[in-house]
């Protein structure tokens, strides 16, 4: 059964994090490129705003799909989810901030769960 959990950890932590990728690459290059102009959420200023979502968007999820630090770096990609559904996506409908609140739901999982044994954390 163990083995079942930690096949299954290991489906979930890739897939939920390519998934996430597709969003945080071009936030990534768009940093690498030297363009700063992103939306400030929580004050932080557009620069500093724009690091955070990378660090939530696309480092994070590499590091969960090696199984490196893999609970910090889930409760990372979730409070980035948690500030686009709660307060990028306040005033929008459930259908509009239903992504967000998926990608939420799967890190608190993944976090909660940890790495399994497939990864870098159970060396």
């Amino acid at each position: 059964m163990n083995r079942n959990k930690d096949l299954g950890m290991l489906i979930l932590r890739i897939g939920v994090s390519a998934l996430m990728l597709t969003h945080g690459i071009p936030k990534l290059l768009k940093l690498f490129n030297g363009d700063f102009d992103f939306p400030d959420p929580i004050g932080w200023g557009s620069t500093i705003s724009l690091i955070a979502a990378v660090v939530g968007e696309a480092i994070a999820p590499m590091l969960i799909i090696i199984g490196y630090k893999t609970r910090l770096a889930a409760a990372l990609a979730a409070i980035t989810m948690a500030v686009a559904a709660f307060i990028v996506h306040a005033g929008d409908p459930v259908g509009t901030k239903e992504k967000a609140l998926f990608y939420l739901v799967a890190f608190v999982a993944i976090g909660i769960m940890g790495a399994g044994k497939y990864s870098l954390d159970r060396r």
